[in-house]
Protein backbone atom coordinates (compact mmCIF):
# COMPACT_ATOMS: atom_id res chain seq x y z
CA UNK A 1 0.00 0.00 0.00
CA UNK A 2 1.42 3.35 -1.04
CA UNK A 3 2.23 6.02 1.51
CA UNK A 4 -0.25 8.36 -0.18
CA UNK A 5 -3.07 5.82 0.02
CA UNK A 6 -2.30 5.06 3.67
CA UNK A 7 -2.30 8.76 4.49
CA UNK A 8 -5.68 9.23 2.80
CA UNK A 9 -7.20 6.33 4.69
CA UNK A 10 -5.91 7.66 8.00
CA UNK A 11 -7.27 11.10 7.19
CA UNK A 12 -10.69 9.66 6.39
CA UNK A 13 -10.68 7.72 9.67
CA UNK A 14 -9.88 10.88 11.62
CA UNK A 15 -12.70 12.75 9.87
CA UNK A 16 -15.11 9.89 10.61
CA UNK A 17 -14.13 9.78 14.27
CA UNK A 18 -14.56 13.53 14.62
CA UNK A 19 -17.96 13.34 12.91
CA UNK A 20 -19.08 10.53 15.22
CA UNK A 21 -17.98 12.51 18.25
CA UNK A 22 -19.79 15.60 17.02
CA UNK A 23 -23.02 13.72 16.35
CA UNK A 24 -22.93 11.57 19.48
CA UNK A 25 -26.16 12.32 21.34
CA UNK A 26 -25.66 14.21 24.58
CA UNK A 27 -26.59 12.15 27.62
CA UNK A 28 -28.60 14.28 30.01
CA UNK A 29 -28.58 13.66 33.75
CA UNK A 30 -31.79 12.00 34.92
CA UNK A 31 -34.73 14.08 36.06
CA UNK A 32 -36.00 13.71 39.63
CA UNK A 33 -39.66 13.38 40.68
CA UNK A 34 -39.62 13.93 44.44
CA UNK A 35 -42.97 12.90 45.99
CA UNK A 36 -43.73 13.67 49.64
CA UNK A 37 -46.83 12.40 51.44
CA UNK A 38 -47.55 14.14 54.75
CA UNK A 39 -48.12 12.02 57.89
CA UNK A 40 -48.21 8.76 55.91
CA UNK A 41 -47.31 5.94 58.28
CA UNK A 42 -46.22 2.40 57.43
CA UNK A 43 -49.73 1.10 56.77
CA UNK A 44 -49.20 1.08 52.98
CA UNK A 45 -49.73 -2.26 51.30
CA UNK A 46 -46.15 -2.61 50.08
CA UNK A 47 -44.95 -2.58 53.70
CA UNK A 48 -47.57 -5.10 54.78
CA UNK A 49 -48.99 -2.53 57.17
CA UNK A 50 -52.73 -2.26 57.73
CA UNK A 51 -54.79 -5.11 56.25
CA UNK A 52 -57.46 -2.69 55.01
CA UNK A 53 -55.08 -0.24 53.31
CA UNK A 54 -55.79 0.59 49.65
CA UNK A 55 -52.58 1.96 48.15
CA UNK A 56 -52.28 0.29 44.73
CA UNK A 57 -50.26 3.06 43.09
CA UNK A 58 -47.66 3.31 45.82
CA UNK A 59 -47.50 -0.50 45.84
CA UNK A 60 -46.91 -0.60 42.08
CA UNK A 61 -44.16 1.99 42.40
CA UNK A 62 -42.50 -0.19 45.05
CA UNK A 63 -42.80 -3.22 42.76
CA UNK A 64 -40.95 -1.45 39.97
CA UNK A 65 -38.27 -0.03 42.23
CA UNK A 66 -36.47 -0.45 45.54
CA UNK A 67 -38.48 -0.41 48.76
CA UNK A 68 -36.67 0.39 52.00
CA UNK A 69 -38.57 -1.63 54.56
CA UNK A 70 -36.92 -0.05 57.61
CA UNK A 71 -36.76 3.64 56.68
CA UNK A 72 -37.08 6.17 59.48
CA UNK A 73 -37.54 9.91 59.82
CA UNK A 74 -34.99 12.07 61.64
CA UNK A 75 -37.67 13.91 63.64
CA UNK A 76 -41.24 12.76 64.41
CA UNK A 77 -42.68 16.12 63.46
CA UNK A 78 -43.19 17.81 60.08
CA UNK A 79 -41.01 20.92 60.44
CA UNK A 80 -37.77 19.48 61.79
CA UNK A 81 -38.12 16.34 59.67
CA UNK A 82 -38.36 18.35 56.46
CA UNK A 83 -35.59 20.71 57.55
CA UNK A 84 -33.35 17.67 58.06
CA UNK A 85 -34.28 16.20 54.67
CA UNK A 86 -33.69 19.44 52.81
CA UNK A 87 -30.41 20.31 54.54
CA UNK A 88 -29.03 16.79 54.75
CA UNK A 89 -28.15 17.44 58.40
CA UNK A 90 -29.37 15.78 61.59
CA UNK A 91 -31.44 17.76 64.10
CA UNK A 92 -28.65 17.13 66.60
CA UNK A 93 -26.25 18.90 64.20
CA UNK A 94 -28.43 21.92 63.52
CA UNK A 95 -30.44 22.32 66.73
CA UNK A 96 -33.70 22.27 64.73
CA UNK A 97 -35.71 19.96 66.98
CA UNK A 98 -39.11 21.60 66.56
CA UNK A 99 -40.94 23.67 63.97
CA UNK A 100 -39.21 26.69 62.55
CA UNK A 101 -40.28 29.10 59.82
CA UNK A 102 -39.01 27.93 56.43
CA UNK A 103 -37.14 31.16 55.77
CA UNK A 104 -35.34 30.89 59.12
CA UNK A 105 -33.80 27.46 58.51
CA UNK A 106 -30.55 28.69 56.96
CA UNK A 107 -30.38 31.63 59.35
CA UNK A 108 -30.90 29.59 62.49
CA UNK A 109 -27.42 28.20 63.17
CA UNK A 110 -23.81 28.44 62.07
CA UNK A 111 -23.95 24.87 60.77
CA UNK A 112 -26.54 25.98 58.20
CA UNK A 113 -25.12 29.34 57.13
CA UNK A 114 -23.43 27.89 54.04
CA UNK A 115 -25.78 24.98 53.50
CA UNK A 116 -27.60 24.43 50.22
CA UNK A 117 -31.13 23.11 50.51
CA UNK A 118 -31.67 20.07 48.31
CA UNK A 119 -33.41 21.94 45.43
CA UNK A 120 -30.77 24.68 45.60
CA UNK A 121 -28.05 22.06 45.25
CA UNK A 122 -29.69 20.63 42.13
CA UNK A 123 -30.21 24.12 40.70
CA UNK A 124 -26.50 24.87 41.19
CA UNK A 125 -25.74 21.89 38.95
CA UNK A 126 -27.93 22.90 36.03
CA UNK A 127 -31.31 21.54 37.06
CA UNK A 128 -34.59 23.36 36.66
CA UNK A 129 -36.27 23.10 40.07
CA UNK A 130 -40.04 23.16 40.46
CA UNK A 131 -42.19 22.44 43.47
CA UNK A 132 -45.79 22.40 44.61
CA UNK A 133 -47.61 21.60 47.85
CA UNK A 134 -46.09 20.77 51.21
CA UNK A 135 -42.39 20.25 50.68
CA UNK A 136 -40.87 22.35 53.42
CA UNK A 137 -43.06 22.84 56.47
CA UNK A 138 -45.10 25.70 55.02
CA UNK A 139 -44.70 24.79 51.37
CA UNK A 140 -41.65 26.71 50.23
CA UNK A 141 -41.43 29.93 52.19
CA UNK A 142 -37.65 29.49 52.05
CA UNK A 143 -37.70 30.09 48.30
CA UNK A 144 -35.73 26.89 47.72
CA UNK A 145 -37.39 26.14 44.35
CA UNK A 146 -36.94 28.27 41.25
CA UNK A 147 -40.64 27.81 40.48
CA UNK A 148 -43.24 27.09 43.14
CA UNK A 149 -46.88 26.35 42.33
CA UNK A 150 -48.38 27.08 45.77
CA UNK A 151 -50.13 25.00 48.40
CA UNK A 152 -53.81 25.47 47.39
CA UNK A 153 -54.97 25.92 50.97
CA UNK A 154 -52.72 23.14 52.34
CA UNK A 155 -54.67 21.63 55.27
CA UNK A 156 -58.18 22.73 54.32
CA UNK A 157 -60.91 23.05 53.35
CA UNK A 158 -62.73 23.23 56.68
CA UNK A 159 -66.45 22.81 57.45
CA UNK A 160 -68.32 25.40 59.50
CA UNK A 161 -68.00 23.25 62.61
CA UNK A 162 -66.16 20.10 63.55
CA UNK A 163 -67.76 16.69 63.11
CA UNK A 164 -66.20 14.36 65.68
CA UNK A 165 -63.45 15.92 67.76
CA UNK A 166 -62.46 19.27 69.22
CA UNK A 167 -60.20 19.48 72.30
CA UNK A 168 -62.29 22.36 73.64
CA UNK A 169 -65.24 19.97 73.97
CA UNK A 170 -63.19 18.12 76.60
CA UNK A 171 -61.81 21.06 78.52
CA UNK A 172 -58.50 21.16 76.64
CA UNK A 173 -57.08 24.28 74.97
CA UNK A 174 -57.20 24.77 71.23
CA UNK A 175 -54.36 23.24 69.37
CA UNK A 176 -55.22 20.52 66.87
CA UNK A 177 -57.25 20.35 63.67
CA UNK A 178 -57.75 16.62 64.30
CA UNK A 179 -61.24 15.65 63.14
CA UNK A 180 -62.76 13.25 60.62
CA UNK A 181 -65.72 13.02 58.32
CA UNK A 182 -67.05 13.32 54.76
CA UNK A 183 -66.04 16.75 53.52
CA UNK A 184 -65.95 18.41 50.99
CA UNK A 185 -68.29 16.96 48.39
CA UNK A 186 -65.81 16.61 45.52
CA UNK A 187 -62.11 15.92 44.95
CA UNK A 188 -61.68 19.16 43.03
CA UNK A 189 -62.08 21.10 46.29
CA UNK A 190 -59.17 19.28 47.93
CA UNK A 191 -55.66 20.82 47.90
CA UNK A 192 -54.10 17.52 46.82
CA UNK A 193 -56.23 17.40 43.69
CA UNK A 194 -54.87 20.77 42.62
CA UNK A 195 -51.34 19.91 43.70
CA UNK A 196 -51.47 16.84 41.46
CA UNK A 197 -52.88 18.83 38.52
CA UNK A 198 -50.09 21.40 38.78
CA UNK A 199 -47.46 18.65 38.77
CA UNK A 200 -49.14 16.89 35.83
CA UNK A 201 -49.07 20.15 33.88
CA UNK A 202 -45.31 20.45 34.42
CA UNK A 203 -44.77 16.89 33.20
CA UNK A 204 -46.72 17.66 30.04
CA UNK A 205 -44.43 20.56 29.16
CA UNK A 206 -41.05 20.47 27.44
CA UNK A 207 -38.08 21.32 29.61
CA UNK A 208 -34.71 22.08 28.06
CA UNK A 209 -32.74 21.29 31.21
CA UNK A 210 -33.06 18.26 33.50
CA UNK A 211 -35.59 18.97 36.20
CA UNK A 212 -36.14 18.35 39.89
CA UNK A 213 -39.90 18.33 40.49
CA UNK A 214 -41.08 18.23 44.09
CA UNK A 215 -44.71 17.27 44.74
CA UNK A 216 -45.89 17.57 48.34
CA UNK A 217 -49.24 15.89 49.09
CA UNK A 218 -50.99 16.92 52.32
CA UNK A 219 -53.35 14.06 53.21
CA UNK A 220 -53.41 11.96 55.34
CA UNK A 221 -52.41 14.88 57.57
CA UNK A 222 -55.25 15.97 59.85
CA UNK A 223 -58.04 16.85 59.52
CA UNK A 224 -59.08 13.52 58.05
CA UNK A 225 -61.67 15.09 55.77
CA UNK A 226 -62.19 13.48 52.39
CA UNK A 227 -65.15 13.22 49.99
CA UNK A 228 -67.68 10.50 50.81
CA UNK A 229 -66.68 8.32 47.85
CA UNK A 230 -63.34 7.57 49.54
CA UNK A 231 -64.92 6.65 52.86
CA UNK A 232 -67.30 4.36 50.99
CA UNK A 233 -64.36 2.18 49.96
CA UNK A 234 -64.14 0.91 53.54
CA UNK A 235 -66.83 -0.97 55.44
CA UNK A 236 -66.90 0.61 58.88
CA UNK A 237 -67.86 -2.50 60.84
CA UNK A 238 -65.06 -4.57 59.32
CA UNK A 239 -62.24 -2.09 59.94
CA UNK A 240 -59.30 -3.69 61.74
CA UNK A 241 -58.14 -1.73 64.78
CA UNK A 242 -54.44 -1.31 65.53
CA UNK A 243 -52.88 -3.29 68.41
CA UNK A 244 -53.22 -1.65 71.82
CA UNK A 245 -52.11 -2.68 75.32
CA UNK A 246 -53.66 -0.74 78.19
CA UNK A 247 -50.66 -1.41 80.49
CA UNK A 248 -48.14 -0.38 77.84
CA UNK A 249 -46.75 2.62 79.75
CA UNK A 250 -45.90 0.74 82.94
CA UNK A 251 -42.26 0.19 81.92
CA UNK A 252 -41.71 3.49 80.09
CA UNK A 253 -39.54 6.10 81.89
CA UNK A 254 -41.31 9.20 83.15
CA UNK A 255 -39.46 11.42 80.68
CA UNK A 256 -40.52 9.16 77.80
CA UNK A 257 -44.14 9.58 78.81
CA UNK A 258 -43.72 13.33 79.23
CA UNK A 259 -42.11 13.84 75.84
CA UNK A 260 -44.82 11.84 74.06
CA UNK A 261 -47.73 13.44 75.90
CA UNK A 262 -50.30 14.96 73.53
CA UNK A 263 -53.11 16.27 75.75
CA UNK A 264 -55.05 17.90 72.93
CA UNK A 265 -55.30 14.71 70.90
CA UNK A 266 -57.70 11.76 71.10
CA UNK A 267 -56.67 8.66 73.03
CA UNK A 268 -57.44 5.03 72.37
CA UNK A 269 -59.41 4.89 75.62
CA UNK A 270 -61.58 7.83 74.52
CA UNK A 271 -61.95 6.32 71.04
CA UNK A 272 -63.14 3.02 72.55
CA UNK A 273 -65.61 4.64 74.92
CA UNK A 274 -67.01 7.02 72.30
CA UNK A 275 -67.26 4.33 69.63
CA UNK A 276 -65.21 6.48 67.24
CA UNK A 277 -62.05 4.38 66.90
CA UNK A 278 -63.11 2.53 63.74
CA UNK A 279 -64.45 5.74 62.21
CA UNK A 280 -61.17 7.55 62.81
CA UNK A 281 -59.13 4.67 61.39
CA UNK A 282 -61.45 4.46 58.38
CA UNK A 283 -61.04 8.20 57.75
CA UNK A 284 -57.25 7.90 57.89
CA UNK A 285 -57.35 4.93 55.49
CA UNK A 286 -59.69 6.86 53.20
CA UNK A 287 -57.27 9.80 53.14
CA UNK A 288 -54.46 7.36 52.31
CA UNK A 289 -56.49 5.92 49.43
CA UNK A 290 -57.39 9.40 48.17
CA UNK A 291 -53.77 10.55 48.11
CA UNK A 292 -52.59 7.26 46.62
CA UNK A 293 -54.97 7.86 43.72
CA UNK A 294 -53.45 11.26 42.98
CA UNK A 295 -49.94 9.93 43.39
CA UNK A 296 -51.01 7.49 40.69
CA UNK A 297 -52.26 10.32 38.47
CA UNK A 298 -48.87 12.04 38.67
CA UNK A 299 -47.06 8.76 37.96
CA UNK A 300 -49.37 8.14 35.01
CA UNK A 301 -48.53 11.57 33.62
CA UNK A 302 -44.84 10.77 33.97
CA UNK A 303 -45.30 7.43 32.18
CA UNK A 304 -47.07 9.20 29.29
CA UNK A 305 -44.50 11.98 29.05
CA UNK A 306 -41.23 12.32 27.17
CA UNK A 307 -39.47 11.89 30.53
CA UNK A 308 -40.77 8.39 31.26
CA UNK A 309 -37.42 6.68 30.66
CA UNK A 310 -35.04 9.20 32.17
CA UNK A 311 -36.56 10.11 35.53
CA UNK A 312 -35.77 8.88 39.04
CA UNK A 313 -38.83 8.77 41.30
CA UNK A 314 -38.47 8.89 45.07
CA UNK A 315 -41.53 8.68 47.31
CA UNK A 316 -41.36 9.32 51.06
CA UNK A 317 -43.30 10.45 54.11
CA UNK A 318 -41.97 12.91 56.68
CA UNK A 319 -42.86 10.68 59.69
CA UNK A 320 -45.30 8.05 60.86
CA UNK A 321 -48.48 8.34 62.90
CA UNK A 322 -50.20 6.53 65.77
CA UNK A 323 -53.88 5.65 65.32
CA UNK A 324 -54.48 4.42 68.87
CA UNK A 325 -51.28 2.48 69.49
CA UNK A 326 -49.80 3.46 72.86
CA UNK A 327 -53.09 5.20 73.70
CA UNK A 328 -52.51 8.09 71.31
CA UNK A 329 -53.54 9.55 67.96
CA UNK A 330 -50.46 11.54 67.02
CA UNK A 331 -46.87 11.59 65.85
CA UNK A 332 -44.59 13.32 68.43
CA UNK A 333 -42.78 10.25 69.77
CA UNK A 334 -39.68 8.11 69.34
CA UNK A 335 -41.63 4.87 69.06
CA UNK A 336 -41.70 2.97 65.80
CA UNK A 337 -45.19 4.01 64.70
CA UNK A 338 -44.01 7.65 64.69
CA UNK A 339 -40.61 7.05 63.09
CA UNK A 340 -41.18 4.30 60.50
CA UNK A 341 -42.00 5.62 57.01
CA UNK A 342 -42.35 4.51 53.39
CA UNK A 343 -39.29 5.18 51.21
CA UNK A 344 -39.15 4.06 47.57
CA UNK A 345 -36.66 4.73 44.76
CA UNK A 346 -37.65 3.78 41.21
CA UNK A 347 -36.82 4.75 37.66
CA UNK A 348 -33.87 5.09 35.36
CA UNK A 349 -31.42 2.19 35.63
CA UNK A 350 -32.64 1.18 39.09
CA UNK A 351 -33.45 -2.42 40.08
CA UNK A 352 -37.06 -3.51 40.18
CA UNK A 353 -39.02 -5.34 42.86
CA UNK A 354 -36.21 -5.19 45.39
CA UNK A 355 -36.53 -4.78 49.16
CA UNK A 356 -33.92 -3.53 51.59
CA UNK A 357 -34.12 -4.60 55.25
CA UNK A 358 -31.32 -2.36 56.58
CA UNK A 359 -32.29 0.58 58.77
CA UNK A 360 -31.91 3.83 56.83
CA UNK A 361 -33.00 7.44 57.24
CA UNK A 362 -34.74 10.09 55.19
CA UNK A 363 -31.55 12.08 55.68
CA UNK A 364 -29.95 9.67 53.22
CA UNK A 365 -32.11 10.93 50.34
CA UNK A 366 -29.96 14.01 49.69
CA UNK A 367 -26.66 12.15 49.11
CA UNK A 368 -28.47 9.29 47.35
CA UNK A 369 -30.12 11.53 44.77
CA UNK A 370 -26.86 13.38 44.18
CA UNK A 371 -25.12 10.05 43.64
CA UNK A 372 -27.80 8.61 41.34
CA UNK A 373 -27.74 11.78 39.24
CA UNK A 374 -23.95 11.81 38.96
CA UNK A 375 -23.52 15.06 40.89
CA UNK A 376 -20.50 15.88 43.09
CA UNK A 377 -20.32 14.54 46.61
CA UNK A 378 -21.35 17.01 49.32
CA UNK A 379 -18.92 16.34 52.15
CA UNK A 380 -20.75 18.10 54.98
CA UNK A 381 -23.91 15.96 54.82
CA UNK A 382 -24.76 13.70 57.75
CA UNK A 383 -26.47 11.05 55.63
CA UNK A 384 -25.02 8.37 53.36
CA UNK A 385 -25.76 7.48 49.77
CA UNK A 386 -28.02 4.44 49.63
CA UNK A 387 -26.74 3.48 46.19
CA UNK A 388 -24.77 0.49 47.54
CA UNK A 389 -28.00 -0.89 49.04
CA UNK A 390 -29.93 -0.11 45.87
CA UNK A 391 -27.38 -2.08 43.87
CA UNK A 392 -27.02 -4.90 46.43
CA UNK A 393 -30.00 -4.86 48.82
CA UNK A 394 -28.78 -7.69 51.06
CA UNK A 395 -25.34 -6.35 51.89
CA UNK A 396 -24.37 -5.42 55.44
CA UNK A 397 -25.01 -1.76 56.34
CA UNK A 398 -23.01 -0.30 59.24
CA UNK A 399 -25.07 2.83 59.84
CA UNK A 400 -28.00 3.28 62.20
CA UNK A 401 -31.10 5.36 61.56
CA UNK A 402 -31.32 8.15 64.15
CA UNK A 403 -34.54 9.94 65.11
CA UNK A 404 -34.40 12.88 67.52
CA UNK A 405 -37.20 14.58 69.42
CA UNK A 406 -35.93 17.43 71.53
CA UNK A 407 -32.34 17.99 72.54
CA UNK A 408 -30.49 14.79 73.48
CA UNK A 409 -33.50 12.46 73.10
CA UNK A 410 -32.76 9.89 70.40
CA UNK A 411 -34.08 6.71 68.86
CA UNK A 412 -31.48 4.39 67.35
CA UNK A 413 -32.76 1.87 64.81
CA UNK A 414 -30.31 -0.84 63.89
CA UNK A 415 -31.26 -4.32 62.75
CA UNK A 416 -34.28 -5.50 64.71
CA UNK A 417 -33.81 -3.04 67.57
CA UNK A 418 -35.15 0.34 68.58
CA UNK A 419 -33.06 1.87 71.36
CA UNK A 420 -34.39 5.12 72.85
CA UNK A 421 -32.05 7.24 74.97
CA UNK A 422 -33.35 10.22 76.93
CA UNK A 423 -31.55 13.30 78.18
CA UNK A 424 -31.84 12.17 81.81
CA UNK A 425 -30.02 8.89 81.12
CA UNK A 426 -33.06 6.63 81.12
CA UNK A 427 -33.77 4.40 78.14
CA UNK A 428 -36.06 2.02 76.32
CA UNK A 429 -35.13 -0.96 74.16
CA UNK A 430 -37.47 -2.95 71.95
CA UNK A 431 -36.63 -6.16 70.13
CA UNK A 432 -38.86 -6.25 67.06
CA UNK A 433 -38.13 -9.94 66.51
CA UNK A 434 -40.14 -10.80 69.62
CA UNK A 435 -42.04 -7.56 70.26
CA UNK A 436 -43.13 -5.86 67.01
CA UNK A 437 -45.63 -3.67 68.88
CA UNK A 438 -42.99 -2.28 71.26
CA UNK A 439 -44.94 -3.27 74.35
CA UNK A 440 -42.05 -4.54 76.49
CA UNK A 441 -39.09 -2.34 77.38
CA UNK A 442 -36.05 -4.61 77.84
CA UNK A 443 -33.42 -1.87 78.30
CA UNK A 444 -32.65 -3.10 81.82
CA UNK A 445 -32.69 -6.79 80.92
CA UNK A 446 -29.14 -8.15 81.39
CA UNK A 447 -29.69 -10.46 78.40
CA UNK A 448 -29.61 -7.35 76.21
CA UNK A 449 -26.65 -5.62 77.88
CA UNK A 450 -24.32 -6.16 74.92
CA UNK A 451 -27.00 -4.95 72.51
CA UNK A 452 -27.47 -1.75 74.51
CA UNK A 453 -23.71 -1.20 74.61
CA UNK A 454 -23.45 -1.48 70.82
CA UNK A 455 -26.44 0.75 70.14
CA UNK A 456 -25.13 3.43 72.49
CA UNK A 457 -22.11 3.76 70.19
CA UNK A 458 -24.47 5.00 67.46
CA UNK A 459 -25.78 7.98 69.47
CA UNK A 460 -24.91 11.39 68.01
CA UNK A 461 -21.69 12.83 69.38
CA UNK A 462 -22.98 16.35 68.85
CA UNK A 463 -26.16 17.65 70.48
CA UNK A 464 -26.52 21.24 69.32
CA UNK A 465 -28.43 23.70 71.46
CA UNK A 466 -31.99 24.29 70.35
CA UNK A 467 -32.18 27.12 67.84
CA UNK A 468 -34.01 30.31 68.71
CA UNK A 469 -37.56 30.86 67.50
CA UNK A 470 -38.42 27.16 67.67
CA UNK A 471 -42.18 26.75 67.58
CA UNK A 472 -44.24 24.31 69.62
CA UNK A 473 -46.95 23.99 72.24
CA UNK A 474 -47.10 20.25 72.54
CA UNK A 475 -46.92 19.62 76.29
CA UNK A 476 -45.42 20.72 79.59
CA UNK A 477 -42.05 19.14 78.78
CA UNK A 478 -41.56 21.30 75.72
CA UNK A 479 -43.13 24.39 77.25
CA UNK A 480 -40.42 24.18 79.88
CA UNK A 481 -37.91 24.39 77.03
CA UNK A 482 -39.25 27.92 76.45
CA UNK A 483 -40.35 27.31 72.89
CA UNK A 484 -42.36 29.96 71.10
CA UNK A 485 -45.98 28.84 70.84
CA UNK A 486 -48.10 28.86 67.74
CA UNK A 487 -51.06 31.04 68.68
CA UNK A 488 -53.86 28.92 67.20
CA UNK A 489 -52.50 25.54 66.21
CA UNK A 490 -51.14 22.46 67.89
CA UNK A 491 -48.58 21.23 65.42
CA UNK A 492 -49.17 23.06 62.16
CA UNK A 493 -49.57 26.75 61.32
CA UNK A 494 -52.66 27.39 59.24
CA UNK A 495 -52.20 29.42 56.13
Amino acid sequence: MSILRTTCILALLVVALVACKQHKPEVKPPNVLFIAVDDLNDWVGALGGHPDALTPNIDRLAARGVLFENANCQAPLCGPSRASIMTGLLPSTTGIYQHIADDQIKKSSTSLAQAQLLPEYFASHGYKTMGVGKLLHSGDEAGAFQQFGGTFGMFGPYPERRFKFDPEWFGQPKGTVTDWGAFPSQDESMPDYNIAQWAIDQLQQSHKDPFFLGVGFVRPHVPWYVPQQWLDKFELDSIDLPPYLATDFEDIPAIGQAIAEVPMMPTAEWAKQSGEWKAAVRAYLACMAFTDHYVGEVLKALAQSEYANNTIVVLWSDHGYHLGEKNRFAKHSLWQRSTHVPLIFAGQNLPQNKKVEAAVGLIDMYPTLADLCGLPVVDQLDGHSLRPLIDQPNQAWPYAAITTYGENNHSIKLGAYNYISYEDGTAELYDHQTDPNEWYNVASDTAYASVVAELKKQLPQVNAAQVEHSLSKVNAYFRNKKLVEYPNAFDEPKE
